[in-house]
């Protein structure tokens, strides 16, 4: 998959999580949750966490609390 999109929320999805996480990811996808990653890469990553308005590092944070006020502590690590 390629559009711009994609390539954007590749790069932010990489800045934030880290290569060796999203290329395991990716490389891992099989036929059935390939789809999945494509699609959390470009509407997630490129869509969302790629429109202007907040830093990654405000994004972050909120995604950190929210993570905290929902109770995920494996989301933590």
């Amino acid at each position: 998959m390629s559009n711009d999109k994609y390539e954007k929320g590749l790069k932010i999805r990489t800045q934030v999580l880290g290569e060796a996480y999203v290329q395991r990811s990716i490389e891992n996808a099989d036929d059935f949750t390939r789809p999945l990653q494509e699609m959390v890469t470009e509407y997630c990553w490129g869509h969302v966490w790629g429109r202007e308005g907040l830093s990654l590092k405000e994004r972050s944070m909120i995604n950190l609390a929210m993570i905290s006020a929902l109770n995920r502590p494996h989301e933590l690590k």
